[in-house]
């Protein structure tokens, strides 16, 4: 396993006063005095600190290491393709002007969903993510019906057509969202570990967030509280090297943000992100912590091939920065691995793709088919109290 090896060295503080004049020493003595002897006792020692960040390299795990069956790699596979062409599917819809507002979509950052899917108990464990959230939505079992129909705005989505793209909910599948709110819902997600170890029911929270909700001040609060309660939680950075149309190195003095956890006293580690595998054995090693109450950090890197939404005219990249990226497509490297490993040849795997075509292209008539929510009942499901004051 290869290992992040981070050491850092606290300088020595070294403070001059500048000589006083001759004409204020008297006044000034004893100001000068304390202040000599502040600097003379405030002077801070060299430490060194060394901090270990386990990484987790694309192209270093076998299925069957992970406690994998070959059905459930081929599965993987099967989730990768089906985010991928829902979302292509998605883009021409708006294009279409079926589906309105925003659309951000998750295409090449597959591999981070799927597999978080294939490591945790779906149902028992709960997620929270961000406003990209059709690729986790997919992954945890969510029909591509229900998720179409939300993005049309229609009665049968699974949010009943109120949520749209960016709030995507299941209370089986325990997906707390889509939220809209830069890192405003990573609190929400300690609050959900809390609950985790409150009812005792072993469950853990992911609680997803982008590298531009890196500074958030909420996110910083929720890892101490996080620290402090020995939640069930991992904090998850889904980096893909842009905040909207920023590059983390522009918007941020250290882009390692694994490092972010000393502060917190919680474990950290780095994971290719193009590599669902790879992402599996990360979530594997970090729920178990979880699971006995280690709440931890992980930054998975990974690249959206996309704008940041799809109004996103993407001038802050190259074409070559982007066509280099496209050589380390997680659904290619995936599909290079089932073949690898002897589980299907091209032609079962393009079977695979023609049927998830159909499914996407069936998601897109039920969504057409399905009906409009009827003003009346804009505010059902908003309040828990049915004679809200507000509805009198």
């Amino acid at each position: 396993m290869a290992v992040l090896i981070v050491e850092r060295r606290a300088k020595v503080v070294q403070r001059k006063r500048a000589k006083s004049k001759s004409s204020t020493a008297s006044t000034n003595g004893s100001a000068g005095s304390a202040l000599e002897s502040l600097e003379k006792h405030s002077v801070v020692k060299p430490v060194d600190i060394s901090v270990s960040f386990p990484g987790y390299p694309a192209g270093s795990y076998n299925h069957r290491d992970l406690g994998l069956t070959d059905e459930t790699v081929l599965g993987i596979y099967h989730t990768m393709l089906l985010q991928r062409r829902f979302e292509q599917r998605a883009n021409q819809m708006y294009g279409k002007q079926k589906i309105g507002g925003f659309l951000h979509l998750y295409i090449g950052q597959e591999a981070v969903s799927a597999g978080t899917a294939a490591a945790i108990e779906i149902g028992k464990d709960s997620v929270i993510t961000a406003y990209r959230d059709h690729g986790i939505a997919l992954a945890l079992g969510m029909s591509a019906d229900e998720c179409m129909a939300e993005l049309f705005g229609k009665t049968d989505g699974c949010s009943k057509g109120k949520g749209g793209s960016m709030h995507f909910f299941s209370r089986e599948k325990r997906l707390f969202g889509g939220h809209g709110i830069v890192g405003a819902h990573v609190p929400v997600g300690g609050g959900i570990a809390f609950a985790h170890k409150y009812k005792g029911d072993g469950g853990v929270c992911l609680a997803f967030y982008g590298d531009g909700a890196v500074g958030q001040g909420g996110i910083h609060e929720a890892m101490n509280l996080a620290s402090l309660l020995k939640l069930p939680i991992i904090f998850i950075i889904e980096n893909n090297e842009y905040a909207m149309g920023t590059a983390t190195h522009r918007a941020f003095g250290h882009t390692e943000f694994t490092h972010l956890s000393v502060g917190y006293d919680i474990p950290a580690s780095q994971v290719d992100g193009m590599d669902a595998l790879s992402v599996c054995k990360a979530l594997q090693d970090h729920i178990a912590m979880a699971r006995e109450f280690q709440p931890s950090l992980l930054e998975i890197k990974t690249y959206r091939y996309l704008g940041h939404s799809v109004s996103d005219p993407q001038k802050y990249r190259t074409k070559e920065e982007l066509d280099q990226k496209k050589e380390d497509d997680p659904i290619i490297r995936m599909k290079a691995y089932v073949i690898d490993e002897g589980l299907a040849d091209n032609d079962a795997l393009d079977l695979v793709d023609t049927s998830v075509k159909k499914e996407v292209k069936a998601a897109v008539d039920f969504a057409e088919n399905s009906e409009t929510p009827d003003l009346e009942k804009i505010f059902e499901n908003v309040y828990e109290e049915n004679d809200y004051p507000f509805l009198a």
